[in-house]
C-alpha cells in the first residue's frame, strides 16, 4: 500500500488505484499522472488496504474523487469493496478497471454502487476521459458493457414510461445515444450541438421520464431501441 506524495491541488482530479498486481498500479500511474488534471493520491493492493487508505487519507483532507477498482483481489475483492466505500464515503466514484466482463461481475458492481465498468484494455485516453466524467458524476462504460448487462435474460416488453411521448425528436436522439454510452461531448460531436445544449437536453430527458441518472437513462434507451431508431 503506497501513497503518493503528491497533492491533491486545487483543479486536479485525484485518484486512488486498487489492483493486486503491483505492475498494473505503477502502468496506471505512470500514464495518469501524464494527464494535466489527473493525480494520483495513493494505492492498494486489495479492498481491506484501500479502505485503511482511504481513513488515513481522509484524516489528512486527501480523498480522491475517483477510485479506480479491480474486480477480483485477494482479502477483500472489488465487489465488497466498491460496496463499503459507496457506504462509508458517498462522494467518492468508483470507476471498475478489470479484465473480466462477466455478467455477473458486471451487475455486482454496479448493483453495490459502482459508477461505471471499464476493462483494462481501454486506452489511456479513453481511461483519461472516463475518469473525468465519473468524477462529475457521470456513468461510464466501455463498449458493449451496457448491452452485457441486460445479455442472457428474457426481457419483458420495454414500458414506456410517462412522458416518453413529451420527448422532442432531439431529446429522443440524445436518449438514443446515451444508450450507446456516448458521453455529453460525444453527443456534442454526433449531432453537431454544443456540450451545453446536450447538458440541458440530458437534464430535460432524465426529468420528464422521472430517471435518476444517466445509468437508467441508458438501460431504458436499450431497451426501447426499436422506439428510437433513427
Amino acid at each position: 500500500m503506497n501513497q503518493s506524495s503528491q497533492q491533491n491541488n486545487s483543479g486536479l482530479i485525484a485518484v486512488m488505484l486498487v489492483d493486486d498486481q503491483q505492475i498494473i498500479r505503477q502502468g496506471l500511474k505512470t500514464l495518469l499522472e501524464l494527464e494535466d488534471d489527473i493525480c494520483i493520491v495513493g494505492d492498494a493492493d486489495n479492498g481491506e488496504t484501500a479502505l485503511a487508505l482511504l481513513g488515513q487519507l481522509q484524516r489528512t483532507g486527501q480523498l480522491p474523487a475517483v477510485v479506480l477498482m479491480d474486480m477480483r483481489m485477494p482479502v477483500m475483492d472489488g465487489v465488497a469493496a466498491t460496496g463499503a466505500i459507496a457506504t462509508q464515503y458517498p462522494a467518492i466514484q468508483v470507476l471498475v478497471l478489470t479484465t473480466f466482463d462477466d455478467d455477473e461481475l458486471i451487475a455486482q458492481a454496479m448493483a453495490v454502487g459502482a459508477k461505471g465498468y471499464l476493462l483494462k484494455d481501454t486506452p489511456s485516453e479513453e481511461l483519461a476521459q472516463a475518469i473525468r466524467s465519473v468524477a462529475k458524476g457521470y456513468s461510464q462504460f466501455g463498449p458493449g458493457i451496457l448491452e452485457k448487462m441486460l445479455s442472457g435474460q428474457q426481457q419483458p416488453a420495454a414500458e414506456v414510461p410517462e412522458g416518453f411521448d413529451e420527448l422532442t425528436p432531439r431529446e429522443k436522439e440524445v436518449l438514443r445515444l446515451m444508450g450507446t454510452g456516448a458521453n455529453n461531448r460525444e453527443i456534442a460531436e454526433a449531432l453537431f450541438l454544443s456540450e451545453g445544449t446536450v447538458k440541458n437536453h440530458v437534464t430535460r430527458v432524465l426529468g420528464r421520464l422521472g430517471l435518476r441518472d444517466r445509468t437508467q437513462a441508458a438501460l431504458l434507451a436499450i431497451k426501447l431501441s426499436a422506439k428510437l431508431s433513427p
